[in-house]
């Protein structure tokens, strides 16, 4: 079977334009992990705002405030306890998207915040914590909605979806049995990524020319989770800010190249805008 290959995404529907303000292009709200904990959720934080979204929002535990500080400038941050907290921020019909899940953790009260996230409707991406706590919860598996989009690897893919991944030939049977028992968009990450989604199924091959072997280090698929949620907060459909997102991180990586860390990649994002021609 041959899939639609994902290229380049179109410089027109990332680009900024004079005259527009920093609401123009949406407010990413990342939920951030425990003290000791928040450096995932940091990387998420700063891809969505690398990527472009206008403002970029990480609440976490009031203990984490500080640690999360020191650390963060132009993100801003907000305390969160409980579900009470996030209701609050999510009054706010200006956070245009979310990211659940990278460093998060999964406690009840995690579970609880999924729930809230989750019924507020808005586009949200699901990685790391938040994809297990789905695979554990039946009550936030039917809380899935059309906006939202699942980045599981392998491993996260299975309890999600057991018995439904069993080798690489069944890939792309296995993401599409799963968009549609969810209804969401889902990113099946590996060196050939596969999105399927409304537009159907498409692949993203890191493979030959393109490559990038160093992406398999720590936190880079936080970084990919935050590129999501920033395009998503600028107003990219789901599928196409993922088909997006998986670009951009290959891009950034065979721009830095081998040595990457994880939080090489946004800052390589201005040099592949410039290739775009942004």
């Amino acid at each position: 079977m041959r899939l639609r290959e994902i290229g380049a995404p179109d410089a027109a529907r990332i680009a900024k334009r004079e005259g527009q303000h920093k609401y123009d292009h949406g407010h990413v709200l990342v939920l951030g992990g425990p003290p000791a904990q928040g450096g995932a959720g940091r990387l998420a934080a700063r891809a969505a705002l690398r990527v472009g979204a206008g403002l970029v929002t990480l609440a976490c535990p009031p203990a984490a405030l500080a640690e999360n500080a020191a650390r963060l400038d132009a993100v801003m941050l907000r305390a969160l306890e409980g579900t009470e907290d996030l209701e609050r921020l999510l009054a706010d019909r200006r956070l245009s998207a979310l990211c659940l899940g990278p460093g998060f953790g999964l406690s009840d009260r995690e579970r609880d915040l999924v729930a809230v996230a989750l019924d507020a409707g808005r586009p949200t991406v699901l990685d790391a914590d938040a994809l297990t706590l789905v695979a554990r919860e039946r009550m936030l598996r039917q809380r899935l909605h059309p906006g939202c989009v699942l980045t599981p690897h392998a491993g996260e893919f299975r309890r999600l979806f057991p018995g439904t991944l069993e080798d690489e030939a069944s890939r792309a049977e296995a993401a599409r049995a799963a968009a549609a028992e969810t209804g969401a968009v889902i990113l099946l990450k590996g060196a050939e990524t596969l999105v399927e989604g409304p537009e159907g199924l498409a692949v993203h091959a890191a493979t030959g020319a393109r490559g990038a072997p160093w992406l398999a280090t720590a936190g880079a698929g936080d970084v990919l989770a935050g590129l999501i949620a920033g395009l998503l907060g600028r107003g990219l459909r789901g599928q196409e800010a993922a088909e997006a997102g998986a670009w951009l991180h290959v891009e950034a990586a065979r721009i830095v190249g081998p040595g990457l860390i994880a939080e090489d990649l946004p800052e390589a994002l201005p040099a592949v805008f410039r290739a775009l021609g942004l």
